[in-house]
């Protein structure tokens, strides 16, 4: 899950810190994280679609696309969700300090929180927490490593990737960090993300590539079907690299090695479902369109049923093919195929021989397990990544606030 500090492409233009303040019981793991942007960057944003969202979302998504952001301010361990009034004076201090603390107009910070809802920020902490870290800020790897673990909240390790891009002769990097492991079914969980690059973008290029972008990743993950209050996802472009602005053809190019970067993060995010002892890869193909494909394979994704199944190790076919059928989509049940890890279960309505004991081996030997749906309704597929759900998860969720 880790990526080797050495390997990471940090974009020029950026500074990171990470800092423990007190919000996480472990002194040794950070919960502020900062990112200062040199010079006034653009930024981008997609947003969660919960009707009840957290103080820092309302506050981003008003300031998003920006071509003047100047940084991102993010504490883990409280989400400053469900606060109310307090919670929105809370999130406009955090902005305030860090531009007091930069030389910036408080209107040029976001602001990103998670962690428990329904609890207003102890802002003592969080004062001096910003306060180090925008004293310690740094464009090494290392600063960027802090940075990233300082918006964990129950997440195992670090999620972050990176990418060189050459361009007409011109390279930019790209660099990401993300975090969730529970409350997870973004539809731009708690999932948080930020990816930065020095490439010149214009503020309608970094909004269409970030919500192209997310809609092919981070929105193709589950852990448990749950939105957040928080999902937030940023681009932040330095232009760092100078040049004039990438044209259309050169942003097609970027976007796949931001696309690259992003799936690579987000498939991270279900691999370290809370509990999870499976990661589940779900291609859904031959569909009439993407939205169907994506309809049957979050319906898959999402049931407990299956999931359960592939944690046990349980080869059941019946569970899959019946979430197929009730995921609302048209399609001719007779023409339905179904392989698992390769393995083929069913075809034309019923179920094929196989070796059961064989394919439940597959499963119980593996951390990914593929599960492959084939309807010969069309060219349309769509791929979505989830955890399988344990006991473990369940007494995780159970206390976590008590």
């Amino acid at each position: 899950m880790d990526e080797p500090t050495q390997q990471i492409k940090i974009p020029a233009g950026f500074r990171f810190a990470g800092v423990h303040c007190g919000l996480k019981r472990n002194p040794n793991k950070e919960d502020i994280s900062l990112i200062v942007c040199d010079n006034p960057a653009t930024a981008a944003g997609v947003y969660t679609t919960n009707k009840v969202f957290a103080a820092p979302v309302r506050r981003d998504r008003s300031r998003t696309p920006s071509d003047k952001i100047r940084a991102v301010i993010t504490n883990s361990g409280n989400a400053n969700a469900c606060t109310g009034e307090q919670g929105e004076k809370d999130c406009a201090e955090m902005a305030n300090i860090v531009a007091e603390q930069i030389g910036a107009s408080a209107d040029d910070v976001l602001v990103m929180s998670t962690g428990i809802i329904g609890v207003h920020l102890p802002m003592e902490k969080i004062r001096s927490g910003i306060a180090a870290a925008t004293g310690q800020t740094g464009a090494e790897a290392s600063d960027f490593i802090a940075a990233a673990r300082g918006i964990l909240t129950t997440d195992n390790g670090k999620k972050i990737a990176s990418r060189s891009v050459t361009i007409d002769g011109r390279t930019f990097q790209i660099a990401g960090m993300c975090k969730g492991a529970g409350m997870i079914a973004p539809n731009m969980a708690t999932m948080l993300g930020i990816v930065l690059t020095d490439a010149p973008l214009s503020v309608d290029q970094a909004q269409s590539v970030l919500s192209q972008v997310a809609d092919e990743t981070f929105n193709c993950i589950r852990v448990d079907g749950h939105m957040s209050t928080n999902d937030s996802l940023l681009l932040l472009a330095s232009g760092a690299e100078g040049g004039e602005t990438l044209t259309d053809a050169q942003l097609d190019q970027l976007q796949v090695a931001m696309k690259e970067a992003c799936e690579e993060m987000a498939r991270l995010i279900p691999a370290d479902g809370e509990g999870a002892t499976h990661l589940i890869k779900i291609d859904v193909e031959g569909c009439a369109s993407v939205d169907d494909a994506k309809k049957i394979a979050i319906e898959v994704a999402d049931s407990p049923l299956v999931k359960t199944a592939i944690t046990g190790g349980d080869p059941n076919w019946g569970r899959i093919v019946s979430a197929v059928g009730y995921a609302g989509v048209t399609f001719d049940p007779l023409k339905l195929e179904l392989r698992l890890n390769d393995i083929l279960l069913y075809q034309e309505g019923t179920p094929v021989q196989f070796d059961a004991k064989n394919v439940s081996q597959s499963i119980k030997g593996s951390f990914e397990t593929h599960v492959q749906l084939t309807l010969f309704e069309g060219d349309a597929k769509a791929r979505v990544w989830a955890s399988d759900l344990t006991v473990e998860y369940v007494k995780f969720n159970a206390d976590y606030s008590t």
